[in-house]
C-alpha cells in the first residue's frame, strides 16, 4: 500500500500538468484566432504571476499558494466592492 501513494500523486500531478497544457494550447489557439483580447489573456495570468513571484522569494511553495490565494480573494473582494460603489453613483 505503500508504494501505492507516490503512484497516485504522479498520476495525479501528470493529469493535472496535461490538462494544464490543454488549456495554455487551446487558450493561445483563441487569441490567435481573435476569440479572446489580450486583456483578457493579461488578467488570467496575475494568480499565475503572482504565485511565481511569491514562491522565488519566499522559497516555500506552499506558503506562496497560499499567500496567492489570500491575495486574489482581496483583489476580488475590492472589484466587487468598486464596483458595486461606482454602480450605486452611476444610477
Amino acid at each position: 500500500m505503500d508504494t501505492l501513494v507516490p503512484i497516485a500523486i504522479w498520476i495525479a500531478a501528470v493529469i493535472l500538468g496535461l490538462g494544464l497544457l490543454g488549456m495554455l494550447l487551446f487558450g493561445v489557439k483563441s487569441i490567435i484566432n481573435g476569440k479572446i483580447n489580450l486583456v483578457t489573456g493579461a488578467i488570467i495570468l496575475v494568480p499565475v504571476i503572482l504565485l511565481l513571484i511569491l514562491g522565488l522569494i519566499l522559497g516555500d511553495w506552499a506558503i506562496a499558494g497560499v499567500w496567492t490565494l489570500v491575495t486574489m480573494f482581496a483583489l476580488a473582494t475590492t472589484g466587487l466592492l468598486v464596483s458595486g460603489i461606482r454602480g450605486l453613483f452611476n444610477n
